[in-house]
């Protein structure tokens, strides 16, 4: 029914048409626009409704025509004499304000209810309190609050309160153990004080770095695993500390240690462990490493990270490995873009301070330096064998070559499925680079574009130079499976490490990896670290303290023979940073 604008409504047209509920809303609105026939659009601003709401309200009214609208009237009666439910809000009121006032926090306070089976919210609970005119608590000192699981707050380490009671423990990282003879043999702690790292009367520098080196030689992730491990007694023994230090002081330590101090114990380190019996090779494979940085500081340049296939901000480090005992011997990573094409040369002046003598082979691509430094290579009497870029011009030359310029030579070392590539074997020049360079073009080598090898090595067999990088291929996968597991990239991890510190550690890891292996022997000889790890490191044990002795016995595995045989078992050495405890090895 239609009412005139000038018409005033009386009290029984107002109680239709001015609905006092959503109910008497919905209904009016729905039987204006089906019995009234009113446009769906004035229905809706007549009674309040959006337009598309209004045709929601219409849909569901078409699905349930029966809705029911109005209560019985008994029903109805009834349902007015009934008070509103009482809610748990309402309910617990007065035990919230009574808990309070014996200055329990919000949290306490739930705690509390949930014991007492009634579960309240922090929310909910300070919505009352406020209600009610609570302040909020100020904080107050542990011992004041309610009594709780907390973390267990571990004891700062100090190597004057290592626990030397006679006792028997169990440690998830027995295989460590294995490497303290090395340790002990090469004269750690003296090494570290020689080469200035910096140390404290409660963790001397000989104990720290053989807690950080304890998670580089474990082989587990830093950012994802190891804190599993921080109160593994066997940890803590291993660095001579009576717990391991925590994370903040691993970080600060390895932020205080002074740069000039890392050439110093990389040689220190590596000439020890060549008396040790780490054998020196002849020939290195050189390579760049780009460390992702996922960061906004403007000071870090981009670098090609291969791994991604793309330029990414990162830290740039130089390696240099052993192509022979496949051991890192040489890392830098004080690197800028303008640096790096000459950092060749600083590991060549390096070999010499340590060795005496220079580098006899060097192995690289083709963007690890440039031409002049090639020529400077060449001059010194180096030998090296490195790639040249394609250019299109050079690659269109290399085409128009007769078939009878090309040669097929065999590889008789490698394992590869091309074994029988075609050479062009023949004598070029190179800006910035004096006299005559060789230039090998290698086809059917499994690329579509011809390898472009360059060597000052005028008189060696191509076949055997192809060989020689063919090798590197499989030595740039040993980098990277080193690289990743000594964690090289975990920068996000739970020990943050600097860079240099975290490239020393690598060092010193990769070199107990490869005497480990050289000490048991056979296929372990030239295994990769990871491999030696699984069989050999990642093992339980059971360690007994003595007045006189530390003794760790392993359980029964596959690989236990593989030590008995490389004379384990006669383990019997005084231990410095143990009080001069002896170590003693017992296999189950």
């Amino acid at each position: 029914m239609f009412i005139g604008p000038s018409r005033k409504l009386t009290a029984v047209e107002r109680a239709f048409l001015e609905p006092s509920n959503a109910t008497h809303r919905q209904y009016e609105a729905l039987r204006a626009y089906f019995i009234d026939n009113l446009p769906s659009r004035e229905a809706a601003v007549r009674f309040g409704y959006t337009p598309g709401s209004f045709r929601v309200l219409c849909h569901e009214f078409r699905q349930n025509p029966g809705r029911a609208f109005f209560l019985p009237e008994r029903a109805a009666a009834k349902r007015a004499d009934v008070s509103p439910p009482e809610t748990k809000t309402s309910r617990l009121r007065e035990r919230v304000v009574a808990l309070r006032k014996q200055n329990l926090s919000v949290y306490d306070i739930a705690r509390t209810l949930r014991e007492e089976g009634e579960p309240l919210s922090p929310p909910a609970i300070w919505i009352i309190l406020t209600e009610e005119g609570f302040a909020k608590l100020a904080r107050r000192p542990d011992e004041e609050r309610a009594g709780t699981l907390r973390p267990l707050a571990a004891a700062p380490a100090d190597v004057r309160a290592v626990n030397w009671t006679p006792r028997e423990f169990r440690t998830d990282l027995g295989g460590l153990f294995l490497f303290v003879p090395m340790l002990v043999a090469v004269g750690f702690d003296p090494l570290m004080r020689r080469s200035g790292l910096p140390g404290t009367t409660m963790i001397p520098a000989g104990a720290a770095m053989r807690a950080l080196l304890a998670l580089k030689l474990f082989g587990s992730a830093r950012h994802s695993h190891v804190m599993s491990h921080v109160f593994d007694e066997g940890l803590a023994l291993f660095a001579g500390l009576n717990v391991t230090p925590k994370r903040s002081f691993l970080t600060e330590y390895s932020c205080r240690i002074p740069p000039a101090c890392y050439p110093k114990l990389m040689q220190r380190w590596f000439d020890a462990m060549t008396r040790l019996g780490l054998k020196r090779g002849v020939s290195f494979h050189l390579d760049f490493h780009t460390i992702p940085f996922h960061g906004d500081d403007a000071l870090i340049q981009k670098h090609y990270v291969s791994r991604r296939s793309r330029r990414q901000k990162g830290i740039l480090a130089f390696l240099a490995q052993d192509a022979d005992q496949r051991v890192f011997c040489y890392a830098n990573a004080d690197l800028r873009k303008e640096d790096q094409n000459d950092e060749i040369l600083q590991f060549v002046n390096f070999w010499k301070r340590r060795t005496g003598r220079l580098p006899e082979e060097l192995i690289f691509d083709s963007k690890l330096t440039t031409y002049a430094n090639l020529d400077a290579l060449n001059r010194a009497g180096i030998r090296f064998i490195t790639l040249r870029r394609r250019s299109p011009k050079l690659l269109e030359a290399i085409d128009a070559s007769p078939s009878s310029a090309w040669r097929r030579v065999e590889l008789k070392n490698v394992t590869r499925a091309y074994r029988t590539p075609r050479i062009i074997d023949q004598r070029t020049t190179l800006d910035d680079y004096e006299g005559a360079i060789r230039q090998i073009a290698v086809c059917d080598l499994g690329h579509e574009q011809p390898t472009l090898l360059l060597t000052n090595q005028l008189r060696r067999g191509a076949a055997n130079l192809i060989e020689n990088y063919a090798k590197r291929m499989l030595i740039e996968n040993n980098i990277a499976d080193g690289v990743d597991f000594f964690h090289m990239d975990a920068l996000s991890s739970a020990v943050a490490l600097k860079i240099n510190c975290d490239l020393q550690l690598t060092l010193m890891g990769s070199s107990l990896y490869r005497m480990l292996g050289a000490h048991i022997g056979g296929a372990y000889t030239t295994a990769k670290s990871r491999h030696i790890y699984r069989d050999f490191i990642q093992t339980s044990a059971r360690i007994t303290i003595t007045d006189d002795t530390v003794t760790v016995k392993y359980g029964k595995r596959a690989h236990n023979p593989f030590l008995l045989d490389a004379g384990f078992p006669d383990t019997d050495i005084p231990v410095p940073w143990w009080q001069g405890r002896r170590l003693k090895l017992a296999f189950g």
